[in-house]
């Protein structure tokens, strides 16, 4: 009969642990306070360097798919689901506290560190970022985002044990003494993460960084304060696992310029003559030499396409400059090419360009292939260019002051662009036309993106001003194809699309696209294709569609 009170029997000791390892206190190289000081330190460091992962995506998805508000709901709604299910599993760990710390950061460090090459890689040499979210390179990115929130979710239990072995309290103290490391640390990865990595190391290294300092962190947390509750066995394992990942994030980050090149040649061809990050956007200029078009992308994008250039810059800028024209706003513009166009009018007394990248502007400049293209139109003293963000240089304008204003801005459907598709945006514009002043409106694509384009037209027409839509359309391989696409897009075998671009010509009273018969000799624009291009736009037309606000934004 065994008595009531008979002690249990002994439990074997973990296999990853030192014997009266998981079930006493942690027997420390240091005092217990200074240990409690080194984990929450720990804490501090692996959760800046998880909120810099999850940024790292976001920023990652949002540059190579666009939409930026999807992206991020994506990547962070899947990471915190995920961090859900790995603070569960993270459970079945606890009495393997240390040894699992461990293996989570290795792991950690090593999913995150890669995961912004291995998703510019599938970018870069499959091209298919497009269709529906099963195709495998969102299935990727949501693959990244799960597996970094599990680990990063699996941290939490584990250290909340490591912190208790050191030093029993209660359970409310211990919590906040964890999330406030865990909190401040979110902190300085977040603003490391746009104001060091992002500006001084790029996506790439940055990522590649931030693995190596989880790396050495989680690694010398565990085999410096507890190796003495893990058996020889795992510590070797966990010496060995984290010297395996430091090389491979070392020899990553030796190899990231080579493999960035590749990537740029297998996006954009063998001819890439610039690559540089702005610190507003990556531009890159492809071919201009050797009979070759010039290729001008802003972040992975075909902003201008040398073989048919004319046909938008000129659809664009000669409607709107019939008219008074003596003074000219173009906003964005900064390869030059719509300010070529609006040089070629007599009469025009000044142009000046509200550019937000001063780089793109210096390119247009200095570039041989791109100041060709544009005929040295900054060199003109009439031109004057200022550096800011259109929508605030709006505000303090001074009113009345342009005869024609040329909103020459990226396509409304990239979400960074939002704010400059809005009505309160279009009610700048229209307070510094002068009376009898137009304004023109690149509105992306006519018939392939409709809504848009109409919602375009629709939020100009709620800023008070009368709207004439019109477009120039052409069909061809989609190789060929005009500003905004992706290379994907236009290398993608046997696709083929319409590449027709859509303008809104506006003004107080009711606007007529028409050429000046006094203008220039234009060499793609004609009267004939300039009606036929209203007519066409008409055609689509959807009626109905709300204006888009900052507040309310429907592109």
């Amino acid at each position: 009969m065994i008595e009531p009170h008979a002690p249990a029997p002994p439990r074997s000791p973990a296999p990853w642990s030192a014997p009266g390892g998981p079930d006493g206190p942690a027997r420390l190289p240091v005092r217990p306070g200074t240990g409690r000081f080194l984990v929450l330190a720990g804490v501090f460091v692996c959760a800046a360097c998880g909120l810099v992962y999850e940024l790292e995506l976001v920023a990652l998805a949002s540059y190579l798919m666009g939409d930026s508000v999807t992206q991020a709901s994506v990547v962070l709604s899947v990471m915190v689901f995920a961090m859900g299910i790995g603070s569960l599993a993270a459970k079945r760990l606890r009495r393997l506290a240390a040894a699992g710390f461990g293996a989570v950061e290795a792991t950690l460090a090593l999913v995150g560190g890669c995961s912004a090459m291995a998703l510019y890689a599938v970018f870069a040499w499959t091209g298919d970022w497009g269709g529906m979210w099963a195709d495998g390179s969102r299935c990727l990115l949501v693959a990244f985002s799960l597996a970094i929130g599990l680990l990063i979710g699996a941290e939490v239990p584990l250290l909340m044990e490591l912190i208790q072995r050191i030093r029993r309290q209660d359970a409310g103290g211990a919590v906040a003494d964890l999330f406030a490391a865990d909190y401040v640390g979110a902190l300085v990865g977040g603003l490391a993460f746009p104001f060091l990595l992002l500006p001084f190391l790029g996506q790439l290294t940055g990522a590649l960084l931030t693995g190596a300092v989880n790396t050495v962190v989680g690694g010398a947390l565990v085999l410096g304060l507890f190796r003495r509750d893990l058996t020889r066995r795992a510590r070797w394992l966990l010496l060995i696992g984290n010297g395996l990942v430091l090389v491979v994030l070392a020899s990553a980050a030796v190899l990231v310029d080579d493999f960035e090149r590749a990537a740029r040649q297998a996006m954009y061809g063998e001819d890439i003559r610039v690559a540089l990050q702005t610190g507003v956007k990556e531009v890159v200029l492809a071919g201009g030499t050797d009979g070759r078009p010039l290729d001008i992308y802003f972040d992975g994008r075909l902003r201008v396409s040398g073989r048919d250039e004319p046909r938008f810059h000129e659809a664009l800028v000669h409607p709107a400059m019939t008219g008074p024209h003596a003074r000219v706003l173009i906003l964005g513009g900064g390869d030059g090419l719509a300010v070529r166009e609006v040089l070629r009018h007599s009469g025009v007394d000044r142009v000046d360009v509200v550019e937000l990248d001063a780089e793109v502007v210096r390119l247009a400049r200095t570039d041989p292939a791109l100041s060709a293209l544009n005929e040295h139109a900054f060199g003109d003293p009439r031109v004057r260019v200022t550096t800011a963000d259109a929508f605030g240089w709006l505000r303090g304008a001074t009113p009345e002051a342009y005869d024609v204003v040329v909103s020459d801005l990226p396509d409304p459907g990239i979400t960074a662009s939002t704010k400059l598709y809005s009505q309160e945006f279009y009610g700048l514009a229209r307070r510094v036309l002068a009376p009898g002043g137009r304004l023109v409106v690149h509105a992306g694509p006519v018939t392939s993106g409709p809504r848009v384009y109409w919602t375009v037209e629709a939020t100009v027409r709620a800023a008070g001003l009368r709207t004439a839509p019109y477009g120039t359309e052409d069909r061809r391989a989609v190789g060929d194809a005009g500003p905004d696409r992706t290379p994907s897009e236009r290398a993608r075998p046997g696709a083929r699309a319409p590449r027709d671009w859509g303008f809104v010509l506006a003004a107080r009273t009711d606007p007529r696209p028409r050429l000046d018969p006094d203008g220039p000799r234009l060499s793609v624009l004609t009267e004939a294709s300039l009606a036929a291009g209203e007519r066409a736009a008409r055609r689509t037309r959807i009626t109905g569609l709300p204006a888009s606000t900052l507040v309310h934004p429907r592109y």
